[in-house]
């Protein structure tokens, strides 16, 4: 270890401790939108598979209605817990859409591929496609719809 008037100084926690430190709100912020995620995957695939099995609803259109169910459940809850710091401007409404539509195809399209491409039952292509989902809108949440975003200028009205 060095010392003397040269020396670089660490800190007490040293890097490790920086590190863990840096990570924690995020984890926390994960842990949360985990919790939200299991009210709405629950919530969901309640609807999905009343739909699909009791109902007799085409399985694609019965995983989009319960993926908009839950979607709204998830902007209400992420927007008042998990990104409570963070809620956003007039905009996050419309960022949210956004994210959740690019979620929606994303679902489709891979419950699509796993039930007609890999022969997989509905329910179980459904809950391989969630997972997949579920770290996809939580970055592009994090990153986008709920972080804090500069005002926008109103525009110059001098011509």
């Amino acid at each position: 270890m060095e010392s003397g008037p040269g020396a670089r100084k660490r800190s007490p926690t040293g890097l490790g401790g920086a590190v863990r430190l840096l990570s924690l709100p995020l984890l926390a912020q994960f842990v949360k939108f985990g919790i939200v995620g299991a009210s709405n995957t629950l919530l969901a695939f309640l609807i999905y598979t009343l739909l699909l099995k009791v109902f007799g609803v085409w399985y694609l259109a019965a995983a989009a209605i319960g993926f908009l169910v839950g979607a709204v459940n998830s902007f209400l809850l992420n927007r008042s817990w998990t990104f409570r710091g963070h809620v956003g401007d007039a905009y996050t409404p419309v960022r949210w859409a956004v994210v959740q539509g690019c979620g929606l195809a994303l679902n489709e399209g891979l419950l699509f591929l796993f039930v007609k491409g890999a022969g997989l039952d509905e329910l179980v292509g459904q809950a391989m496609a969630t997972v997949i989902v579920t770290v996809a809108t939580f970055s592009a949440n994090r990153a986008w719809t709920f972080r804090v975003h500069p005002p926008i200028a109103p525009a110059d009205s001098e011509a």
